[in-house]
């Protein structure tokens, strides 16, 4: 057996040029380097997956100018890291600090990478405030979190903040079409955005789904169906047809393609969640200040746009109401399946109570 590499170990960036969707804080730490203007203690904080502790180091090797294409056994010697999740104690700080009395034995500075730092007990953290405050001139403290709000405010106080985003599914969609061009893989432009929203800004987790997908096909494909199939989402196709019959006024073929999905073993919440996010989509459509709000592609936008375009602005309030509301009583009713079967229903006839109440509307003003 072949030693595979994951991708997310294979693709990990060894440059800021390559890191994805954090221009802000690459630009700040690339001049910082230049400038040699590098705060000693520096804090990295955001959601999971968007490139923090890598970051970490690519800074501990520019700092002592290492070649960052050597990958992570360049001077191993000056660079530490440290998971706080496993080694929170006072006994694991104190010996931390013994190791920064002694100056490096190559290049310019100790860097010290301390992941999950939130991790850290109070003791830990106190016993750290005098060594993160005045450290010797050669040691970088790197400290990364997905929990700023448990890092005490002394520590925040002694550190240069950096808050990494989310990835955009536009960033992450474009990265794994990078990645499947360089390992010889075709892949829709569909499944790849699908691929992006199910990650949720996670670029790490969006390359462990796209592995997944890979290992399914087993044509070296990555396709739209394949991919649905194997995360199990529903269709965008399913959210169109269904929009489609309401607008039609088809109660009955409405409720036939809800049986349809709860039969494929998909759940009804999940549906009324996805049916909700539907009529948002088709809401950002109807104006082009909002479209760039639209996390697709191209071939799915153009369906949103047909769609809109045979909706009012109303229809589409009064729709997003029901359905979440349908959301948020879902968990509390006894019956849950015709709970969304009711609002199906209403969702069908809710052109004919918007033109009846329009229409006594005129009258009134008639008679006025």
């Amino acid at each position: 057996m072949s030693n595979f590499i994951v991708s997310a170990r294979k693709y990990r960036p060894k440059g800021f040029e390559e890191v994805v969707g954090q221009e802000h804080i690459t630009t700040t730490l690339e001049n910082a380097i230049k400038s040699e203007q590098v705060a000693q203690a520096l804090l990295f904080c955001g959601p999971r997956g968007v490139g923090k502790t890598t970051c970490a180091r690519i800074v501990a090797k520019l700092v002592n100018e290492f070649d960052t294409q050597e990958g992570e056994n360049a001077n191993p010697l000056n660079i530490y890291e440290l998971d706080a999740a496993s080694n929170n104690s006072v006994d694991d700080i104190r010996n931390l600090i013994d190791q920064v009395r002694y100056p490096p034995q190559f290049g310019k500075y100790k860097v010290y990478i301390i992941d999950e730092v939130h991790m850290l007990s109070n003791q830990a953290f106190n016993a750290f405030l005098k060594t993160l405050e005045e450290p010797p001139s050669y040691a970088i403290f790197i400290l990364a979190t997905t929990e700023k709000h448990k890092v005490i405010p002394t520590i925040l106080s002694r550190c240069q903040i950096f808050d990494f985003n989310r990835i955009q599914n536009s960033d992450i969609a474009n990265h794994l079409r990078s990645i499947a061009e360089k390992e010889g893989i075709e892949a829709e432009d569909e499944a790849l955005h699908l691929i992006a929203q199910k990650a949720d800004g996670a670029l790490r987790d969006a390359l462990s789904i796209f592995d997944l997908i890979v290992t399914y096909s087993s044509d070296n494909k990555i396709t739209y169906e394949n991919t649905i199939s194997n995360l199990h989402i529903l269709d965008y196709d399913y959210y169109f047809k269904i929009t489609d019959q309401l607008l039609n006024e088809d109660h009955s073929g409405a409720l036939m393609t809800f049986d349809e999905i709860l039969s494929e073993g998909f759940d009804g919440h999940n549906f009324i969640v996805g049916l909700s996010e539907h009529f948002r989509n088709l809401m950002v459509s109807k104006d082009q200040a909002t479209v760039q709000l639209l996390q697709v592609s191209e071939g799915v936008k153009k369906k949103y746009y047909e769609q809109a375009a045979k909706m009012s602005i109303s229809l589409l309030l009064s729709s997003l109401n029901i359905s979440n509301q349908c959301d948020l009583q879902y968990k509390s009713s006894k019956n849950q399946r015709l709970h969304v079967e009711l609002a199906l229903m209403k969702l069908a006839h809710l052109s004919s109570v918007i033109n009846l109440s329009n229409g006594a509307g005129l009258e009134v003003k008639k008679k006025s």
